[in-house]
C-alpha cells in the first residue's frame, strides 16, 4: 500500500476537512479527494462519510487510522531526526497571546535558539485563542499556548500552568476602598469605581466576580486596551481597577505601583495548554521546545 495514500488518510482523519487536509500537505483539495478514493477503493470499504461541513470517519476509519498512525509518526521521526543534525533546516513557529508569550514563553525558549546544534530558529505570531487555534489547524504554527481547550483529533493540548488572577489598583483607589470594606460589602463596593480592561466585555472582571463574588460585574470598563501590559500602566497609573495574572503585575505589587485588594482563600485561576498537530511531536525541534516549555513551566508561580 502507497504510504502517500495512508498520509494523506491519516491527515484528513485527523483534521476532519479534505480542504484542512489539503492546507497542511500542501496540495488541492482534489487531488486529496482522488488520493482518499484511490484508498477506498484497494480497501474496498468507505473511510469516511462526507458532510456538508467536513467528513466523518466510518468504523473501518477509524480502526485504519488507529493502526497506521502510530506507524506514520514513527516515520516522521525517524526521517525528522536525521534532517535534524543540521539545525539550520529547523524553525520553530510559536503563537500564543502577547503577554504570556513575551514574559513566560520566550524567556523559557532563548536557550534552544543558540548555536550549539541543538538549537533552532524561532518565529512567533500574537493571536488571541481562536486566532492562534484557527493557524495552528492550518499549520502556520508548530507550537501554541492558549487557555482554549482544543475539540477533535486534529489538535492535542498538554496542560502547561495555572494562571493566578489579582485584583489590583493604584494606592489612592486601595485607601478609598480599604479590604475591609471590600469584604463585608463584596462587589457593591467597587460599583463606583473605574476599570482598565482588555475588551468592553470585561473577560477578566467578569471571571474573577463570578469567582470570589458570586455575581456579574455592575460597572462597564472607562478603560480599554487590548493588551495587559497596558492595562497594568494604566492601573498604575490610577486610571480605575483591574484584574490581572499575578506573574504581570507581582513585580508593580512589590514596588508599590499597585495595591492587591483582595486575597481570597481559593484565587480565581486560567489554565494554559501547549497545542500542536497530533503527531508532530515526532519532529524533534517541536519536542523539544514543548519538553523545554513544561519543564520551566514546573517553576513558575
Amino acid at each position: 500500500m502507497d504510504l502517500a495514500l495512508l498520509r494523506t488518510f491519516v491527515t484528513v482523519h485527523r483534521a476532519g476537512s479534505f480542504t484542512r487536509a489539503a492546507a497542511l500537505l500542501g496540495l488541492s483539495q482534489p487531488a486529496v479527494t482522488s488520493q482518499i478514493r484511490t484508498l477506498e477503493r484497494q480497501l474496498g470499504r468507505p473511510l469516511f462519510l462526507r458532510q456538508a461541513r467536513g467528513v466523518t470517519p466510518t468504523t473501518i476509519g477509524d480502526e485504519l487510522a488507529h493502526k497506521a498512525a502510530p506507524h506514520l509518526d514513527a516515520l516522521v521521526e525517524i526521517t525528522e531526526t536525521g534532517l535534524d543534525e543540521d539545525s539550520s533546516l529547523r524553525t520553530l513557529h510559536l503563537a500564543g497571546p502577547p503577554e504570556f508569550t513575551a514574559e513566560r514563553a520566550l524567556p523559557a525558549l532563548t536557550e534552544l535558539t543558540g548555536d550549539d546544534g541543538q538549537g533552532f530558529a524561532l518565529r512567533v505570531s500574537f493571536g488571541n485563542a481562536e486566532e492562534t487555534m484557527e493557524g495552528l489547524a492550518a499549520g502556520h504554527h508548530d507550537l501554541a499556548m492558549t487557555t482554549a481547550q482544543p475539540r477533535g483529533a486534529l489538535l492535542t493540548a498538554t496542560p502547561l500552568c495555572d494562571e493566578e488572577h489579582v485584583l489590583v489598583a493604584a494606592p489612592r483607589w486601595a485607601s478609598e476602598i480599604g479590604p475591609g470594606k471590600l469584604r463585608r460589602k463584596g462587589a457593591h463596593t467597587l460599583e463606583d469605581f473605574p476599570i482598565v480592561e482588555v475588551h468592553e466585555s470585561l473577560p477578566f472582571v467578569a471571571r474573577y466576580w463570578a469567582s470570589v463574588f458570586d455575581c456579574r460585574p455592575a460597572a462597564s470598563g472607562t478603560v480599554i486596551v487590548p493588551d495587559l501590559r497596558a492595562v497594568l500602566a494604566c492601573a498604575s497609573a490610577g486610571a480605575g481597577l483591574a484584574v490581572l495574572p499575578k506573574y504581570l503585575c507581582s513585580d508593580a505589587i512589590e514596588r508599590g505601583d499597585v495595591v492587591a485588594l483582595l486575597d481570597p482563600a481559593v484565587p480565581p485561576l486560567r489554565t494554559y495548554f501547549l497545542v500542536v498537530r497530533t503527531g508532530t511531536l515526532a519532529m524533534p525541534h517541536i519536542a523539544r521546545a514543548h519538553e523545554w516549555l513544561l519543564r520551566a513551566a514546573s517553576d513558575w508561580s
